[in-house]
């Protein structure tokens, strides 16, 4: 899943209680919950190694992919700081909280709210990525669009990465599609 927000030594002497965003854990799981309730879905969890490979971090992470191909699966990343990492379709991933420290003041409200929201986006089909060549290689795009709500990325990709999306459909913009929903 990439970097999930291992901290150096020196980080720690910056934050003076790391136990308050422990609530991004508990609403993470509420929402894993809720989806889980209200769409068709495979819930699969597995703790796996993360980060960089010498002295990568154990976490968990559960992954909720929708039964239909169209629509993009959900992963988050329980990091032991605590925080989450949050991946939505093949590329889209937020570290929260984006640092931690005292400095930076991050609420743990807001980064629940902020969750929340871009769950949201993704479940009624606001995602999109696509992967396009440039002069000096290829070029991911995502876009997240929900109410209030519009996050537009790009970052350069490798180009086996790139030839591997392009035979996967990713050539053109993808929109994933709506998740389905459980009867009542």
């Amino acid at each position: 899943m990439g970097d999930t927000g291992s901290r150096p030594d020196s980080f720690s002497s910056r934050v003076s209680d790391p136990g308050r965003f422990l609530v991004l854990h508990e609403a993470a799981e509420d929402v894993l919950d809720e989806l889980t309730e209200r769409y068709i879905v495979d819930r699969r969890e597995t703790k796996e190694p993360v980060g960089p490979t010498a002295g990568a971090e154990v976490v968990r992470i559960v992954r909720l992919m929708p039964r239909t191909p169209a629509a993009a699966p959900l992963s988050i990343a329980f990091t032991d700081f605590p925080g989450i990492v949050l991946r939505l379709g093949r590329w889209f991933f937020e570290s929260s909280p984006d640092c931690g420290c005292d400095d930076c003041a991050e609420d743990p409200v807001v980064l629940v709210e902020d969750l929340r929201a871009r769950v949201t986006a993704h479940v009624e089909g606001g995602l999109w990525e696509r992967v396009r060549r440039g002069v000096t290689g290829s070029w991911l795009e995502t876009r997240l669009i929900g109410p209030g709500l519009r996050i537009t990325r790009q970052a350069p990709i490798d180009a086996a990465e790139a030839r591997a999306a392009r035979r996967e459909g990713f050539a053109a913009a993808v929109q994933w599609a709506p998740w389905p929903r459980r009867a009542p």
